[in-house]
């Protein structure tokens, strides 16, 4: 696995998005501010990959799944490897607008 594999989620076994959301996952939409004001999954939070370690504390208080979206899902990635690493159930859910329409 390389690092496109772990990025995009080449080669990872197939996820049911809206299933995850129905049993209480929460997505948390990693691009900037400005991004997610222009267009977001209307349950989501905004927390920029950039602050994102600094919220680990707060999520994992939450004790959930967490979906991760960005704009291409290379953001989504990398933070859904934080959270991971970190030990939280963490899944890339990639494009916002994308995982939108799976959760419809």
């Amino acid at each position: 696995m390389g690092i496109f594999s772990n990025l995009f989620g080449i080669g990872t076994p197939a996820v049911d998005f809206k299933e995850l959301f129905l049993q209480g996952a929460i997505i948390v939409d990693v691009r900037s501010v400005d991004e997610f004001k222009s267009g977001h999954i209307p349950q989501s939070q905004n927390i920029p990959l950039q602050t994102l370690e600094q919220k680990l504390d707060v999520l994992k208080k939450k004790n959930k799944k967490i979906i991760t979206v960005c704009q291409s899902g290379a953001r989504s990635g990398m933070a859904t490897t934080i959270l991971n690493k970190a030990g939280m159930e963490a899944f890339n859910g990639g494009n916002w607008s994308s995982l939108q329409n799976k959760l419809q």
